[in-house]
């Protein structure tokens, strides 16, 4: 008896099949006929990609605040830096 390797799909070829399905455009059984495909599986790949769509935009909404907070202090740490700068520049033409 052989024994048969499981079969992967990469993210895109889901990704692909999900966007078919969420289309509508043809039925699950003619989906998994023509990707070769168990119908349960397509249904599994839209739902994932339904849920999922909130959290890709969540996540450009949040490392957008990331990166403006991280503008933010650095910002500060160069104001900080010109501060001490010009003090001790003062002092020293007070002199």
């Amino acid at each position: 008896m052989t024994k048969n390797k499981r079969r992967r799909f990469s993210a895109d070829f889901k990704a692909r099949v999900a966007l078919e399905a969420i289309e509508g455009a043809s039925t699950m059984a003619e989906l998994a006929k023509k990707h070769g495909v168990h119908p349960n599986m397509i249904s599994g790949w839209k739902r994932q990609a339904i849920e999922g769509m909130s959290e890709l935009f969540d996540k450009r909404c949040e490392s957008a605040a990331q990166s403006q907070q991280s503008e933010v202090e650095k910002l500060h740490a160069k104001i900080g830096q010109l501060v001490v700068e010009r003090d001790f520049l003062s002092k020293a033409f007070k002199s």
